[in-house]
């Protein structure tokens, strides 16, 4: 069995569909794990959600900052645009069992020495520490006040951790690092205002896989998120989101080689837009 590891879909169906035809025509009996953003910005959401879902166990998928969106958006804690393409989800038959299933899926997933997040891991995290964190969100996302939560979910403090963190300055600081990271300090500090490419980060501040040895470096970390980054195939790193839906590429990578799959993307979005 091969592994293949798939950046942000966003919503664009065709793309998806193509790049698995071309996944499955390589290997029979593959596992694809789905770096988040399933949804948003995309033409088709909806179809594409469904899509990733009937995939069953096939299909391993963690949290993007998008797809916590949807779930908020759902409940009226974000506003939706109509260009978000989300309202087909909303208004669609099958809405409650699409959005049960996506609150249930992690924000962090391991396997064979590749720890799988949307956006980033902080440089005090090791690989177990990240996974335990994940589960104390998943646990709430999973269980019975899961609006509740995404209702507290928002705002960038606080900007660095500290184990000493509880309630939901533990929970949004845990989901900012996973779900948002791309620039951070040397001691954790996240920064989210900037999401160009890595020759843009704030004084003080840099790409959190560049911290020095970060807790991180002795595993592959898979992510995707940081559109203007594109693909970046490190000894120990693997950056996915090559922006499909501005127009790039939707990417997958098969993990026992690193051999590259990819297909090209209509512009769906205007560059310019926030990311």
């Amino acid at each position: 069995m091969s592994t293949y590891a798939i950046g942000d879909l966003q919503g664009c169906l065709l793309q998806t569909k193509s790049l698995l035809k071309r996944i499955h025509a390589a290997t029979s009996d593959a596992t694809l794990y789905f770096v988040g953003d399933l949804v948003n910005r995309g033409p088709s959401s909806l179809q594409t959600l469904r899509h990733v879902r009937q995939l069953g166990e096939q299909a391993k998928v963690v949290l993007g900052n998008h797809d916590l969106h949807l779930l908020a958006a759902a409940h009226g804690i974000r506003r939706v645009r109509e260009e978000d393409g989300l309202l087909e989800i909303l208004n669609a038959p099958d809405r409650d069992q699409l959005l049960d299933w996506l609150r249930t899926r992690p924000l962090a997933l391991q396997e064979n020495g590749h720890l799988f997040v949307h956006a980033g891991v902080l440089p005090q995290w090791s690989m177990d520490k990240t996974l335990a964190l994940a589960r104390e969100v998943e646990t709430v996302l999973q269980g019975p006040h899961w609006v509740d939560f995404l209702r507290e979910m928002y705002g960038n403090q606080p900007a660095k951790w500290d184990d000493g963190l509880t309630g939901t300055d533990r929970l949004r600081c845990i989901v900012n690092a996973l779900t948002r990271l791309r620039f951070c300090t040397s001691d954790g500090e996240m920064e989210f205002a900037t999401s160009s490419g890595v020759d843009t980060a704030p004084p003080g501040f840099m790409p959190w896989f560049e911290v020095p040895n970060r807790n991180t470096q002795d595993v592959t970390v898979v992510f995707g998120h940081w559109s203007t980054l594109g693909l970046l195939l490190r000894p120990k790193l693997i950056a996915l989101d090559t922006g499909c839906v501005w127009g790039g590429k939707l990417t997958a990578v098969r993990l026992e080689d690193r051999a590259l799959f990819q297909v090209d993307c209509p512009q769906h979005q205007r560059p310019g837009q926030a990311r």
